[in-house]
């Protein structure tokens, strides 16, 4: 197979908002734990710069922490908060821009996914929508929000997109997946409220929808908001929160119709199907954009050889065959960006050795490569 075809439809220049991508590359967030202190450094700007001048056109950060004492389990997790914190990002905002790329932070609250005592703030509680595990237990030491806390914890989401505003940032995503706050509420093992912010899978989609209107209003009707969500979780890779099409409308409808621009949605494998019996070719992205006709980022085991936790390398789905897919279904419009994660953190050059044609040339993804993420 040539490599100089394979992911040639990734190097198109596209919009984002009203600017314009470099590529239809975008760098999958992805949780570093390199911010001593929360406070993104001089080191963190150059890893974000090296990605943009080699060939991304859009860059979301590794996941903030919003400005909640219980929203991360680590103190070097980057904050979005704090003028030390916030002035660090505006630092690596200036460096992208300077290379040529986008940049957008992905704010970020973990929930119960967080164990009690966990820094940077040991006496803070884990909180979640009603005081459960992510495995459907109830836990004590696991606080379940309040509905004036909920009005609080809106609030802090809007005041974080606010600051992403004025330091530079080209929109926000909001992580609205893989199990943690948001997603809590989405899900009905994790959200047994019986106010207006539980019910069934429609209703559960309030506390998200009421995030978006706050953010929408503090930023304005023009900048970008990226929503990331997806079916699996950490504690459980088979979860579904829409077992078909109407399910899925039912929760995404209702975050168009609040203020979301692009949806990023969060798959392991992105030459899967999502409902195998009402279409046997679409993956998650795919069914997103038409059911929401807004665009999608795709994502999911593009540039790596071995899929997403898997341990057996996939013999016959080559870094080679999942571009080939991914141009064939760029083609065919069923979604407009695709998000690499592992692939970079391995290559900073990943990109720009694709375009070339010079794939046989990349550093590929190991565990022990990221021990090395500069």
């Amino acid at each position: 197979m040539d490599q100089k075809y394979v992911g040639h439809t990734l190097f198109d220049s596209l919009p984002f908002g009203k600017e314009m991508l470099a590529s239809r590359l975008v760098m999958a967030p992805m949780t570093r734990i390199f911010s001593p202190g929360g406070v993104p450094g001089e080191d963190v700007a150059q890893y974000y710069r090296k990605r943009a001048e080699n060939g991304i056109g859009l860059i979301i950060t590794e996941g903030t922490a919003i400005n909640h004492p219980a929203a991360v389990h680590s103190p070097d997790i980057p904050r979005f908060y704090g003028e030390d914190s916030l002035n660090g990002w505006s630092n690596v905002v200036r460096e992208v821009h300077e290379a040529g790329g986008k940049i957008i932070p992905q704010l970020w609250h973990v929930g119960a996914a967080r164990k009690a005592g966990s820094e940077p703030n040991i006496d803070a509680p884990p909180v979640s929508p009603s005081g459960f595990t992510l495995r459907g237990q109830r836990n004590e030491k696991i606080k379940a929000l309040t509905k004036e806390e909920v009005a609080e914890m809106i609030d802090i989401y809007a005041e974080a997109a606010s600051n992403a505003k004025r330091i530079g940032f080209d929109g926000i995503e909001l992580h609205g997946a893989h199990g943690y706050l948001i997603d809590q509420f989405f899900w009905e093992v994790t959200n047994k409220r019986d106010d207006e912010y539980g019910g069934d899978l429609g209703e559960r989609t309030k506390f998200a929808t009421d995030i978006v209107r706050a953010c929408r209003k503090a930023v304005g009707p023009d900048f970008p908001i990226v929503f990331r969500f997806s079916q699996w979780k950490g504690t459980d890779y088979e979860a579904k929160l829409a077992h078909n099409s109407n399910d899925l409308a039912q929760l995404l409808n209702p975050l168009v119709e609040a203020g979301v621009d692009i949806f990023h949605c969060s798959t392991r494998r992105i030459w899967e199907p999502e409902f195998k019996d009402e279409d046997p070719s679409l993956n998650l992205a795919g069914w997103t954009k038409r059911i929401t006709k807004k665009p999608t980022i795709a994502v999911g085991s593009v540039g790596i050889n071995r899929a997403y936790l898997s341990n057996q390398d996939n013999a016959d789905v080559t870094i080679q065959d999942n571009l080939k897919t991914v141009d064939e279904k760029i083609i065919a419009g069923e979604f407009d960006y695709v998000a690499v994660g592992r692939a970079l953190l391995a290559d900073s050059e990943w990109a720009v050795k694709l375009k070339n044609g010079k794939l046989d040339q990349v550093t590929h993804y190991t565990k022990e490569s990221e021990k090395n993420l500069v």
